[in-house]
């Protein structure tokens, strides 16, 4: 596939199913509730930017990337933002999909003032670190993940 086929725009509301049927193929499971979520809080909270992106080839939804740039006090945007998820349809993975959504995100929250971009990867999760590492993201210095277990 060339870069060039590719249509990169903002996520609408309607691309909800499309969303889901990817994620669903890469994980082998629907997370339907966990993007029922995710998209009203995107799209009808009020509180965050339209961010979100997705990749169509030929008018289908091919690939997705959903972040958030909080919207803060008296209008404000924070000048960082957060990529909480990607997914790009597997038969699409490994042509350049994934990269085009990063740079165009990177793009986009560029344009509005953003300096930094967090996303958390399960360090056990060594094809998603790759990517993110090929795609210039980095271990934080300034932060730790901790947990405890109930």
């Amino acid at each position: 596939m060339k870069k060039s086929a590719l249509n990169i725009r903002l996520m609408q509301y309607d691309d909800f199913d499309a969303v889901v049927a990817i994620d669903a193929k890469i994980l082998n499971s629907t997370r339907t509730q966990y993007y029922e979520m995710k998209f009203e809080k995107l799209f009808k909270s009020g509180e965050y930017l339209p961010t979100s992106l997705v990749a169509e080839e030929n008018g289908t939804v091919v690939g997705f990337i959903i972040g958030q740039l909080f919207m803060g006090e008296f209008g404000i945007f924070q000048q960082e933002a957060s990529l909480d998820t990607i997914g790009v349809d597997p038969e699409h993975q490994q042509k350049g999909v994934g990269e085009q959504l990063i740079e165009e995100f990177m793009d986009h929250l560029r344009e509005l003032g953003v300096k930094k971009v967090n996303t958390m990867v399960d360090r056990n999760d060594s094809k998603l670190l790759r990517f993110f590492n090929s795609n210039h993201f980095s271990p934080s210095v300034a932060m730790i993940s901790l947990e405890r277990i109930v």
